[in-house]
């Protein structure tokens, strides 16, 4: 035997049903407002949709350990070069750092870019920003130079696209949304059957 909860529910006054109507703006607002704030008012983000991952790693040259990690997005690109002294040596002093890029499709020429030491961290570490202009495949090189030696390490890469701005956002809330929605359902039909569900 099915019970129909409706039967047993008083009508609402007219004080009720205003009332009910001003507690579900209240709610609808407070999910609405923050997440118009943070779509509209944001500053737009560029080109990270995380943290750098390992192109090289612990790659042993004639002057150093080499790791290599980096964020290879369209527009710019963001690369660590890690140096880790050989067994017994030190890492030299006057080590200079380029990366050369090129599509693997050959469609651009070689462009170097210097790589500038990283103070911010207490091993040896440089940091290149390189642009990029498509996503495609690259290849990259990595030049130690240190006079008299010198040495290279390759590897190719996936440049790809930076993200989808401000809609990241949307993309990145909508789990959340979907809960609060859910959860919104569930209160206003729990004020339209008081008796229970």
């Amino acid at each position: 035997m099915t019970i129909n909860n409706n039967a047993f529910a008083r009508p609402l006054s007219q004080r009720e049903r205003v009332a009910e109507g001003r507690v579900r703006a209240l709610t609808i607002s407070v999910f609405l407002i923050p997440f118009l704030l943070c779509l509209f008012a944001s500053p737009p983000a560029y080109a990270h949709e995380g943290p750098p991952y390992p192109i090289i790693v612990d790659k042993t040259t004639d002057l150093c350990v080499l790791s290599v990690w980096g964020d290879p997005d369209v527009g710019t690109g963001t690369f660590f070069i890690m140096l880790d002294p050989l067994p017994g040596r030190v890492v030299p002093a006057d080590i200079k750092v380029s990366l050369t890029v090129q599509p693997v499709s050959k469609r651009l020429p070689e462009a170097t870019h210097s790589a500038a030491i990283d103070s911010s961290v207490k091993r040896v570490q440089f940091k290149a920003e390189i642009p990029f202009d498509a996503e495609e495949r690259w290849h990259l090189r990595v030049h130690l130079q240190s006079p008299p030696e010198a040495a290279d390490a390759a590897a190719e890469i996936d440049v790809t696209p930076p993200g989808f701005g401000r809609w990241d956002l949307l993309v990145y809330l909508f789990p959340f949304l979907l809960i609060g929605l859910l959860w919104l359902r569930a209160f206003t039909r729990r004020n339209q059957h008081p008796g229970g569900v």
